[in-house]
């Protein structure tokens, strides 16, 4: 076999290593979808036994696609390019085990998916069973659900109830800084404090003479009732 002869069958084996190694990762990014559905069905759908199916026959497509280009290597007696060579199928080969070792991983995560639902499938079934032949759990539930709801309402009305306390006391609070500093203003100011005190007294003057004016109206209305 002539060295022209070779490298152009050297080249077209490299070249459909790395066809089919690209076809693999395609694969791959398909089939990992498989695991991250909403509803996983309890079984392998036909689509994904198809693109495991092809998967597994890219994987020994390039197998066998290495072992022709390890052997080509082997007969050829230049060693100039064999350490090229040599580490291209190096590449070749750590590619398809990485390839072999994320196609186990991959079907573990689709099992453990599809038992995750399953199981959480069957929780559900045992649930609604239960419901159906239990109607009095059924009602407690609801009633129980009832309760929760009364008991969350009510916890918002105390809280409620506590911030407008909070709020009166901080009103008060205030109020009575106010009245501090009027009679810390007043007591500073000259004969404000006898005015204050005047005019306290002919308001409790005015409303005594207002209540006896009420009061003998009244008795006069009853005399002549």
């Amino acid at each position: 076999m002539s060295a022209a002869t070779g490298n152009t069958g050297w080249t077209q084996l490299r070249q459909q290593a790395r066809t089919l190694e690209s076809q693999t990762d395609n694969l791959f990014h398909t089939y990992s979808q498989f695991a991250t559905v909403a509803d996983i069905p309890p079984k392998p759908t036909a689509e994904e036994r198809e693109t495991e199916a092809k998967i597994e026959e890219l994987l020994e497509k390039r197998e066998k696609t290495i072992g022709q280009l390890s052997r080509l290597l082997d007969s050829e007696a230049t060693l100039t390019s064999s350490a090229l060579k040599q580490n291209n199928v190096s590449l070749l080969r750590e590619k398809l085990s990485s390839h072999k070792r994320d196609l186990i991983r991959l079907r573990g995560t689709l099992q453990e998916a599809r038992n995750r639902a399953n199981l959480l499938t069957n929780v559900r079934s045992d649930i609604d069973d239960f419901r159906a032949s239990n109607p009095e759990a059924e009602y407690m539930l609801g009633e129980r659900t009832r309760i929760d709801n009364s008991n969350n309402m009510a916890d918002n009305i105390l809280g409620q109830a506590r911030s407008i306390n909070d709020s009166f006391i901080i009103q008060r609070e205030t109020i009575a800084s106010i009245n501090h500093r009027i009679t810390g203003a007043a007591s500073k100011v000259p004969g404000l404090n006898s005015l204050i005190r005047r005019i306290s007294a002919r308001k409790r003057r005015d409303s005594i003479i207002m209540g006896s004016f009420i009061a003998f109206c009244f008795i006069v209305f009853w005399m002549f009732l």
